[in-house]
């Protein structure tokens, strides 16, 4: 599929996740200030754990309003989160730093119930018999934006400005392009309200492949959950002694494959997804195993890019596999309820990553490798199920 045959406002939509994804490093940035700042890899695990118990039954309650709601509204509410939380963050000192940091974490992780509603987004604005082709753009663009930018931002605050005052000015910066991106939002992309939404005819629900979609955003949860990007920063950071520049490093050649990756994902025909994603996870498995043995810096780049191949590969099939089991009257509300059941799954696993990182650096990949082995033999037993 040519960019050019992409509809403009589907074009628009991933225009805005290259234009977001920059602001994105805060995620990296955050766990190695907090670090810097004499928390441990436990205390982050804990600080994290602590704020996804406060959230667990909003996801459901607030996703299933935009049933009704234009869910582009709801886009800009995100955004809008986000950059409040990174203001406090940018707060974060003295007596009140765990205070304001938990707080900038908690109005975070309040953006994420809304996280629901970019997949609600695509089922609706991504042509229905496109989604394999698609969902490859969907990946490579913003992965374009963070080949670009990851380097220059991890050099400045690698070995420029890596000092945990010049963090929180970032923080406060990032916090404040929230209003342009809302902007963004507000004037490009469209709308989504209930008349987008009509079911098409001939929809029936599986409710035997909605079970087994169920067990693979489990096993999804955890492998990704256990292995959280707090992990990789105290393994390069604080274990191979490298800086942020490093991780962001890491992160580019994360890219670099992820991009490659979309372009052997349309090499697939869509009677073949089931084959595709089992391929996938086995791919993704290698990583995990490459990083459970504690790499030397070089083999942990391959490593991610290993992982960043592996999941180009199974992305879209496995998007396309979805969507096709939800009814698009009701897609906020089935997203909200599969973000809610797997923020259950993962409620403990930042403290459990932290506990086991605390054990030895890399032993949270351990775990998720048995994750990635398991879908990948399950992805194949549904292959042959179907062919039957």
């Amino acid at each position: 599929m040519r960019w050019s045959e992409i509809p403009k406002g589907a074009k628009a939509y991933m225009v805005y996740h290259a234009l977001i994804e920059p602001q994105l490093i805060v995620w990296l940035l955050l766990p190695l200030y907090m670090m810097l700042t004499g928390y441990s890899v436990l205390d982050v695990g804990v600080l994290f754990t602590l704020v996804n118990v406060a959230l667990i039954p909003a996801t459901y309650i607030i996703s299933r309003a935009f049933n009704r709601w234009d869910i582009k509204k709801g886009l800009m509410v995100i955004d809008a989160l986000d950059g409040i939380a990174y203001i406090f963050y940018g707060l974060a000192q003295g007596a009140y730093a765990s205070i304001m940091l938990f707080l900038g974490r908690l109005i975070e992780k309040v953006s994420t119930i809304l996280y629901p509603l970019y997949r609600a987004y695509e089922q609706i604005i991504y042509p229905e018999d496109k989604y394999e082709e698609i969902f490859a753009w969907h990946l490579r663009i913003p992965e374009i934006s963070r080949l670009i930018s990851y380097p220059i931002l991890g050099y400045i605050f690698g070995y420029v400005f890596f000092k945990p005052e010049h963090y929180r000015m970032a923080f406060m910066i990032f916090g404040l392009l929230s209003i342009p991106t809302i902007l963004y939002i507000h004037f490009f992309l469209p709308s989504v309200g209930r008349e987008e939404r009509i079911q098409p005819e001939g929809f029936k629900f599986r409710v035997g492949e909605f079970k087994l979609l169920l067990l693979f955003e489990a096993l999804f949860t955890l492998s990704w959950a256990l292995a959280p990007a707090f992990i990789l920063i105290n393994y390069v950071v604080f274990t191979l002694h490298k800086t942020i520049f490093e991780v962001t490093l890491i992160e580019c050649a994360n890219s670099v494959a992820m991009i490659l990756g979309t372009y052997l994902s349309e090499r697939f025909p869509k009677e073949k997804g089931f084959i595709a994603m089992s391929l996938g996870m086995f791919i993704s498995a290698l990583y995990a195993l490459i990083m459970a043995l504690s790499p030397p810096f070089w083999l942990a780049i391959v490593a991610y890019m290993l992982e960043a191949l592996g999941s180009a590969i199974w992305f879209p099939f496995y998007r396309a596999w979805k969507f096709s089991l939800i009814p698009k009257d009701r897609v906020s509300e089935f997203h909200a309820a599969i973000s809610s059941y797997n923020r259950i799954i993962s409620l403990f696993a930042p403290l459990i990553a932290g506990g086991l990182a605390t054990i030895h650096p890399t032993l949270p990949y351990g775990v998720s490798l048995i994750t990635f082995v398991v879908m990948a033999i399950l992805f194949l037993i549904l292959r042959v199920a179907r062919t039957r």
